[in-house]
């Protein structure tokens, strides 16, 4: 075997993040196993078993796998790794889509794939009846509850979302826009923004934007906004998912504006006029079951009913 050049390797910082994180998903495994209870021991295709198999999977193997392979390959191959300043933000996008797929079976599996809530339950797990299978796919409320309370409230993912460069949130945000806003774009709807500055503000994420149009596209400049829109994750997401109306949550102060009142209130007038069907219905399907995951892991850590 050719002799490893360990100079090449990165410094031991990088996959031991990977390698660290590894023990925290076994705990949360059986954090889950737990709170499941005996379901996911009966069958295969239940929720809360592919959100078992898929947190040990990713959170354990797959973190010892990219620890391992960044700390062996460049001294294998003998080439410095580059791009190493962004290990801790691919650790943290790895280990938060690790999250949420678990997160995703377990609470939306027999929602969002109904044939596995009706299939019969394999031969060697033993005869059961259709209603008996049906039931053993669907999650119990307080299994449900449990598992909900698992996932981190947003306060606590804010330190991992520091990690990501302004100036790529920003275009990551802009993106985005582009893509919600293209048709009141195009017909000039937005054309009140020009040269006009409007700040959005996700309070329990410590994320903030100042957003201008300028040119065709709606951009995040520095400077102060002339008004604001404030408001927790949870309460952002119900609004853009159509969930909650922007009358509601400015009265129950869920959302508050500052500043310029007339420029806050255009602006929101104009996104409830948006047609939503025109809207790609990707889009529609992840902002309905984003908000709908956040309303009821909000109500979960409140002790509420979702």
């Amino acid at each position: 075997m050719a002799r490893l050049a360990l100079e090449q390797a990165p410094a031991a910082a990088l996959p031991r993040r990977f390698l660290l994180t590894m023990p925290m998903w076994g705990v949360a495994a059986a954090a889950l196993l737990l709170a499941a209870g005996a379901a996911p021991l009966r069958s295969r295709w239940h929720p809360a078993t592919l959100a078992l198999v898929h947190a040990y999977t990713l959170g354990v193997l797959g973190n010892a796998l990219l620890g391992s392979l960044l700390q062996f390959l460049p001294a294998a191959a003998g080439v410095r790794l580059r791009g190493a300043r962004l290990g801790p933000w691919l650790h943290g996008l790895f280990n938060l889509g690790a999250l949420l797929l678990p997160a995703a079976f377990a609470l939306f599996g027999a929602m969002a794939l109904p044939g596995l809530a009706t299939q019969v339950p394999d031969p060697d797990q033993g005869a059961a009846s259709r209603d008996e299978a049906t039931m053993a796919a669907m999650p119990a409320p307080a299994h449900a509850a449990r598992l909900l309370r698992l996932l981190p409230p947003p306060r606590r993912l804010a330190p991992l979302l520091q990690l990501a460069p302004a100036r790529w949130q920003g275009r990551l945000l802009e993106a985005a826009l582009a893509g919600v806003l293209a048709a009141p774009l195009r017909a000039g709807a937005l054309d009140f923004m020009r040269g006009r500055r409007l700040g959005i503000e996700v309070s329990d994420l410590r994320l903030r934007w100042v957003l201008e149009l300028r040119g065709a596209r709606l951009r995040v400049v520095d400077g102060e906004a002339e008004a604001s829109v404030r408001g927790g994750a949870a309460d952002l997401l119900l609004l853009a998912g159509r969930l909650e109306d922007a009358d509601t949550l400015f009265f129950q102060r869920a959302l508050v504006l500052t500043g310029d009142t007339e420029l806050g209130l255009t602006a929101r007038n104009l996104l409830e006029r948006l047609p939503w069907e025109r809207l790609p219905l990707g889009l529609r399907i992840a902002l309905d079951r984003g908000a709908r995951l956040a309303r009821a892991a909000r109500a979960a850590h409140r002790g509420e009913a979702a």
